[in-house]
């Protein structure tokens, strides 16, 4: 059942360990996408929104991103970004508590989530405040002044892990909304959203899940409560009847809602061609092989590269499907294993990062991985003056 190498286009001689930041690409994504351009736009033209039903692909791929984070049908929607996912949930969760002003999260947060609540905050000019407590200290933090509890559940430097049903149940006892960033969970780890009870969740599809470059976000409201969501960006896409074309705004009676603009036909559909991998995966199943992945690269990278640090949780139940290594170098260490075949990332200031990811990669890739990293630590390869030149993007 795993690894399912065979179903992705990965380049011969390449251990790729970057899954958590962009998935490879799957079989089958291009010629879906080449489909699209040139029989469904090519040949349908504006009919393509009925004949290859268009207009529904937003809930489609929503439904199919449900069933990895145990999300019920009908209350996911897939578009725009996660930064535009993450503003929609916090200006609706805001406004069901109109009378509190302060909105939790903490500083590991991934910058882009503290950025849209920077400037929501700054648009409402309410007097809001945003704390940003260390992750151990959330469930502290959590007061009967909070309107919104919104974390991350897998922190994107160390893999650290939030607890999702300890934090909302305290989040809900303290009469806080919750929102959960699922960008690192949706197609690392088992999530349960349904068991969770939390309000919202947000999360990209270009990572785990392989959507590709620029691939949309999704959206999930608990469906009890989507009739008091007030959209803040009330698009054409979110109304009850949008070629009713009327004046004013009637928004939908589900997720849809929560939809903005013309959905990115291209884009989807690759996110839906990407999305058959997963068909038959179990999620436990999934989870254990990650674990197991992890594990070995833990134990081989400080048995053979004790200059690393590991910057993980060493518990393997409180961290998600990546591993990250401290190194006052690991920018260049990071250039030098690239330039060998071994893709990881870096980020500041001194963060390797490996994903694990089950669906391609097996332990004889771990252990070659490794090979190359102590390759590259062992003889300060990385101190090549090519890799001490930073690009834009690390």
């Amino acid at each position: 059942m795993l690894p399912r190498k065979d179903r992705f286009e990965i380049p011969d001689g390449v251990i790729y360990l970057d899954g958590n930041s962009l998935g490879p690409l799957p079989k089958g994504a291009a010629v879906r996408a080449g489909d699209v351009v040139a029989q469904e736009w090519g040949n349908e033209l504006i009919r393509a929104w009925n004949t290859a039903d268009w207009i529904s692909l937003p809930k489609r791929v929503g439904d199919r991103i449900g069933r990895l984070i145990g999300a019920p049908e009908g209350s996911i929607v897939t578009g725009d970004t996660l930064s535009i996912k993450v503003y929609q949930a916090l200006a609706a969760a805001l406004k069901m508590r109109p009378e509190r002003r302060v909105v939790l999260s903490d500083n590991g947060n991934f910058p882009t989530d503290l950025y849209m609540a920077q400037g929501l905050m700054g648009t409402i000019d309410k007097g809001h405040e945003l704390r940003t407590p260390a992750p151990e200290a959330v469930l502290d933090s959590i007061g009967e002044d909070v309107a919104v509890v919104m974390l991350t559940q897998v922190d994107y430097r160390s893999g650290r892990m939030h607890d999702i049903a300890a934090i909302t149940k305290a989040a809900h006892a303290a009469g806080a909304v919750m929102i959960w960033d699922l960008a690192h969970s949706a197609g690392a780890v088992p999530v349960d959203m349904a068991a969770s009870n939390a309000e919202f969740a947000v999360g990209c599809t270009y990572k785990y899940l392989n959507g590709g470059p620029g691939a949309p976000a999704f959206i999930y409201a608990r469906p009890d409560v989507i009739e008091n969501v007030d959209p803040a960006m009330a698009g054409w896409m979110g109304h009850e009847a949008p070629f009713a074309m009327e004046l004013g705004y009637r928004p939908a009676m589900s997720a849809e809602r929560l939809r903005v603009g013309t959905p990115p036909v291209v884009q989807l559909s690759i996110v839906d061609a990407a999305l058959d991998v997963w068909d038959g995966v179990d999620m436990a199943d999934l989870r254990a092989a990650s674990i197991d992945l992890s594990e070995l690269f833990i134990a081989e990278v400080e048995s053979r590269c004790p200059q690393l640090t590991l910057a993980s949780p060493r518990d393997p139940q409180l961290r998600g499907s990546q591993v990250s290594f401290a190194f006052a170098h690991g920018y260049a260490a990071m250039q030098a294993l690239i330039d060998r075949g071994v893709i990881g990332d870096f980020r500041a200031p001194d963060i390797m990062r490996f994903g694990l990811a089950p669906l391609y990669l097996d332990r004889n890739d771990v252990l070659a991985a490794v090979e190359t990293i102590a390759e590259v630590i062992d003889n300060e390869l990385w101190a090549d003056p090519r890799y001490q030149r930073m690009s834009r993007v690390t």
